[in-house]
C-alpha cells in the first residue's frame, strides 16, 4: 500500500457518543490544556503546519510520535526511509545490500553532508548507533532484536554485522537518525547541525514552535518551499479554525468529527489512508498472580463486554479499521488470527467461573493518543459497567507523566489506552516492541506493559532471524497466534492516517506510517 487512498464515507453520527457524553460523571482527570489561538497567517513562501503534538525533539531516541517523523527526517536523516510500498529506500546510503545471512553492506552517498559541509561519515553512524542504545525506555531500541556492528571498508563502505541474520535491518535502521558524532548525546536532540533540506532557524521546545529554513547547502533536491512554520495547536477545534481561516496550511491526526466539519470546503481537503498504528487497551501485565486480570480468561471476559462495532461505527465514524490480530493487518508479515466479539452474556459468565466479583478498573491514557480518545474510553467503561464492572478513568496531559506509569514506576493501573506506530512497514517491528519482552529488560521499564513470556520473545527472535520467506511466515503466524491466545488486549483497532490541508499545497503524498515526504512540497499564493 502506498500513497493516500480515498477517504470514506463519514456520514453516519453518534448515537453512542451521545449516550455516553450524557453520563460525563465518570471521574476523568485534567482536561486537555487551554491553547493559545492562531497568531499569525504563513507569510509568501512559508508553510505553516500545526501539530495536535508538542515536537519536543527533532530527534527520536526516546519518543517517536508517528506525526513527528515528517519534521524529524526533514532536518535529519538516516541511512534509509520508508517509502512507497512501505518499502526502505535509500536516503543516505546509496545502496543497502545483505551480501552474507548475518551482514548487511551499506555505501554511503559520498556527497551526503550536513548543513556546516562536513561530509556524513561511517563514525557518524557508529556513534549513532552507541548513543541509541544508551537511552533508557527507548521507543526506538526495543524494535531491535539485537544491534548490528559497524566494520568499516574504506572511507564510504561499511557492513552492518549482526549474530544471527536480521531480516527487514534495512527497514530498522530507517529509524536511526544520523548526527555528527562530535555533537551526538545519548538524548532527544532539540537543535545542531543535520543532514536534510532544512536547517532549524528557531526553536522553542517549551511550545513546540520551531521554524525551518531550507538548507542552502543540500546534497540533493533544493526543496519546494523555503520556510516552514511547525505550531504546537493541542485543541482540535483551534487547529481546524486556523486552517480555515488560511493561518495554517496543514493539520495532521484530525478526528472524524473534525473530517465531517472540513469535507466539502472550498480550499480545504482532506487525506486519509489505512494505518499502521495500533490503537489498542492494553492490560498491566505487573499484576501480582492472584489478582483477576492474571487470567487470561478474565482478560477475554472484559472483551467480550466491549461492543467494537458500535464505537467504531457511531462514535468513530468508520474511520478506524477493525483489528483482526494483534498488529496491524497492513504491515507485512501481520495474519488474522482472532476476532474480537461482543457477547456481554458470556463475559459475566466468564466472570462468575472465575469468582470475579465487584470488580474495579482504572484505565490511563494520554490525551490526544487516538482520534476521539475521550469518547471512546467513556464508551467502554459504560460498556463495562453493564456487567458488573467499575471503571476509574484517568486522562494525562500530553507531555505529562504517562511514560512513567508505563514503566510501572508512576502508579498502578489495569488498562492503558495506547497508540503505538510503526514507521518499518514491518509486522515484526511490532512485535519486537510490543510482545519479545524479557526479564532483563522488565528490570529497566522496558518490557511493554510487564509483558515477559519466554516462549513468545523466542519465537519472535527465531522470526527475525530466519531468511528463508515460508519458515518466517510460519514463525510469524504462530507466535501471533499465541500472542493472542493470551489476550494481551482488550480491544484494538488500526487508526487510519488522516490529516487535511489547503490547496494552495500541493505534492503532499501521505503515507500509511503517517509521514511525507516535508521537501516534495509546494505552496502556491492563496
Amino acid at each position: 500500500m502506498n500513497g493516500s487512498a480515498p477517504r470514506r464515507g463519514l456520514s453516519r453520527r453518534d448515537l453512542l457518543r451521545a449516550g455516553v457524553a450524557a453520563g460525563a460523571g465518570l471521574a476523568l482527570g485534567p482536561v486537555l490544556a487551554a491553547c493559545a489561538g492562531p497568531t499569525g497567517t504563513s507569510g509568501a513562501g512559508t508553510l505553516t503546519l500545526a501539530l495536535n503534538r508538542s515536537l519536543v525533539s527533532l530527534d527520536n531516541k526516546l519518543n517517536q510520535f508517528d506525526a513527528h517523523v515528517t519534521v524529524q527526517r526533514a532536518v535529519r536523516q538516516a541511512l534509509t526511509r520508508i517509502g512507497d510500498g512501505l518499502r526502505a529506500e535509500p536516503v543516505l546510503a546509496q545502496s543497502f545490500e545483505l551480501v552474507s545471512p548475518t551482514a548487511w553492506r551499506v555505501r554511503l552517498r559520498p556527497e551526503a553532508a550536513y548543513s556546516d559541509g562536513t561530509p556524513v561519515a561511517v563514525a557518524d553512524v557508529v556513534t549513532a548507533l552507541e548513543m541509541y542504545q544508551q537511552v533508557d525506555a527507548s521507543f526506538v531500541g526495543n524494535q531491535f532484536p539485537e544491534w548490528p556492528v559497524v566494520q568499516q571498508l574504506d572511507e564510504h563502505t561499511f557492513d552492518l554485522v549482526t549474530q544471527r541474520p536480521l531480516v527487514g535491518l534495512d527497514a530498522l535502521m530507517s529509524n536511526i537518525l544520523v548526527t555528527p558524532a562530535a555533537a551526538n548525546l545519548p538524548e532527544e536532540l532539540s537543535d545542531g547541525v543535520g543532514s536534510g533540506p532544512y536547517v532549524v532557524s528557531q526553536a522553542n521546545r517549551g511550545t513546540g514552535d520551531y521554524t525551518l529554513t531550507a538548507n542552502p547547502a543540500y546534497w540533493g533536491p533544493a526543496p519546494g518551499v523555503e520556510q516552514v512554520r511547525i505550531r504546537f495547536l493541542p485543541e482540535e477545534t483551534s487547529r481546524v479554525l486556523a486552517l480555515r481561516s488560511g493561518e495554517v496550511d496543514v493539520i495532521d491526526s484530525i478526528s472524524p468529527d473534525s473530517a465531517e466539519q472540513l469535507d466539502g470546503l472550498p480550499g480545504i481537503s482532506l487525506l486519509q489512508a489505512e494505518g499502521t498504528r495500533l490503537v489498542q487497551l492494553f492490560y498491566n501485565f505487573r499484576k501480582p498472580p492472584e489478582h483477576p486480570l492474571s487470567k487470561a480468561s478474565v482478560r477475554q471476559a472484559l472483551s467480550l463486554a466491549i461492543d467494537g462495532q458500535s464505537i467504531v461505527r457511531d462514535v468513530l465514524l468508520d474511520s478506524v479499521t477493525p483489528t483482526h490480530g494483534v498488529v496491524p493487518l497492513s504491515l507485512d508479515g501481520a495474519v488474522e488470527v482472532g476476532r474480537f466479539a461482543f457477547d456481554p452474556r458470556k463475559a459475566r459468565q466468564l466472570l462468575d467461573a472465575e469468582g470475579v466479583d465487584d470488580l474495579e478498573l482504572t484505565i490511563i491514557w494520554e490525551s490526544g493518543e487516538f482520534a476521539g480518545d475521550a469518547y471512546v474510553m467513556e464508551a467502554v467503561a459504560q460498556m463495562l459497567g453493564d456487567i458488573g464492572v467499575q471503571v476509574h478513568l484517568h486522562q494525562f496531559e500530553p507531555g505529562g507523566d504517562l511514560p512513567t506509569w508505563r514503566q510501572g514506576r508512576g502508579g498502578d493501573f489495569d488498562i492503558i489506552g495506547n497508540g503505538y506506530g510503526n514507521q518499518t512497514g514491518l509486522a515484526l517491528t511490532s512485535l519486537q516492541g510490543l510482545f519479545a519482552g524479557t526479564p532483563e529488560m522488565e528490570q529497566t521499564g522496558d518490557a511493554f506493559m510487564g509483558f515477559v513470556y519466554d516462549d513468545i520473545a523466542s519465537g519472535i527472535t527465531a522470526a527475525a532471524a530466519e531468511t528463508d520467506d515460508q519458515r518466517r511466515s510460519t514463525l510469524l503466524q504462530d507466535v501471533q497466534q499465541s500472542i493472542w491466545d493470551l489476550w494481551p488486549s482488550m480491544w484494538a483497532f488500526t487508526q487510519d492516517v488522516l490529516l487535511a490541508h489547503r490547496d494552495t499545497v500541493s505534492g503532499l503524498d501521505l503515507l500509511p506510517i503517517n509521514s511525507y515526504d516535508l521537501a516534495a512540497l509546494r505552496l502556491e499564493e492563496g
